[in-house]
């Protein structure tokens, strides 16, 4: 049908507009967040467009969705304004009948949602906790930048080398502070180098001292040497056993049921099932009267679309924490959702009212001057 077509154009030229600028939107606090997180010493910053990128691919679903909501509800709510929908209505068509041309155009888009939210989140998720985990678990010797002080990996030493002497194992004019065991020491060196014994790196200090005392107490042993050696890592990163629930493939949830898998599982599926529903939500809220204007209609769509995502988190800790079944919130949030969304459609498409109601009916007398 001619009507249909121009519609998923109009819908297509107005998806693709709010994608981009959602999308350029969501990379600049991204990056602004990214780079914050990195001077912190939470990324390498060598890293920062990577990080990027894979965060923002993990709020893909959720752009998409917002997309797709925002181009529905502007398009429909233009035909209104422009008095389109009252052609529509005349030919003998309903509300209702808007649904199958926005399913034709929207079903793309909720396939790839569907994808975005059980394959590649957790995937992109994986890729910054490794980058992240690398760089926390960098060894100590990795950490030393010439000319600045730098604390290890368990905050336990402070590091300083002039600069290097012959490459990135060895330095000069080498400072060691260190706070463990219940002891403090200062160690300084004229050279240092980085020596292997095994698995283990050692570096090995030339003409220095070294100054230590126990926390707490006044005296103090001082003492010098030509050579000496401090344990500073291994070569290899040693993993961790823990593994985020929000990194672990769709498969791997459902191979074990528990509430923390669960309440994963429930929000990227939720992120689909919300998706869905948000056609059905954009469709019934786009009806507006032409002489009062959409604002409100607007303002209601943002804060219903801000509290369901909010509803999706939420369900997810509940269900992690055992406070409700994975079954029953589901049904009881996407279902429900979906019942009003479609209620709302109907009612709509039947132009039905408070009045039309059994006992809402009014007298013709009524309402006349006594």
């Amino acid at each position: 049908m001619l009507f249909h077509s121009s519609v998923r154009q109009e819908l297509a030229r107005s998806f693709g507009a709010t994608l981009v600028v959602l999308v350029t939107v969501v990379m600049t606090m991204t990056l602004i967040r990214t780079l914050g997180q990195a001077s912190r010493g939470s990324f390498n910053p060598s890293d920062v467009m990577l990080v990027m990128g894979y965060t923002v691919l993990a709020y893909m679903p959720t752009i998409l969705t917002m997309s797709l909501f925002i181009a529905i509800f502007g398009t429909l709510s233009r035909m209104y304004r422009d008095s389109e929908m009252v052609i529509w209505f005349g030919s003998g068509k309903g509300l209702a009948a808007l649904l199958k041309p926005l399913f034709r155009f929207a079903w793309p888009v909720l396939l790839v949602v569907m994808a975005l939210a059980l394959l590649v989140l957790p995937w992109s998720n994986n890729k910054i906790e490794v980058l992240k985990e690398q760089y926390e678990r960098r060894g100590d010797i990795e950490r030393v930048e010439p000319g600045q002080f730098q604390e290890s990996a368990g905050g336990k030493r402070v590091f300083f080398v002039e600069k290097n002497a012959g490459g990135k194992e060895s330095g000069a004019n080498v400072f060691i502070a260190t706070t463990e065991f219940g002891k403090e020491s200062v160690t300084s060196a004229r050279s240092g180098q980085v020596q292997r014994v095994e698995h283990d790196r050692f570096l090995m200090l030339s003409q220095g001292q070294r100054l230590e005392n126990e926390v707490g107490k006044t005296e103090f042993k001082i003492s010098e040497f030509e050579q000496y050696g401090t344990r500073i890592g291994t070569d290899a990163l040693s993993s961790s056993d823990f593994v985020p629930v929000n990194t672990r493939a769709t498969h791997e949830l459902l191979k074990d049921l528990s509430p923390q898998n669960l309440g994963e599982l429930s929000w990227r599926l939720g992120l689909f099932l919300a998706a869905i529903n948000f056609v059905i939500i954009g469709t019934a809220v786009s009806s507006v009267n032409p002489r009062v204007g959409r604002s409100a209609n607007l303002v209601f769509s943002l804060f219903a679309f801000v509290l369901y995502n909010n509803l999706l988190n939420l369900g997810q800790n509940w269900i992690a924490s055992g406070q409700f079944t994975f079954g029953g919130y589901m049904l009881g949030l996407h279902g429900s959702v979906f019942l009003l969304g479609v209620f709302w459609v109907a009612k709509g498409h039947n132009a039905w009212n408070w009045r039309s109601l059994p006992g809402f009916a009014t007298s013709p007398l009524q309402g006349k001057v006594r």
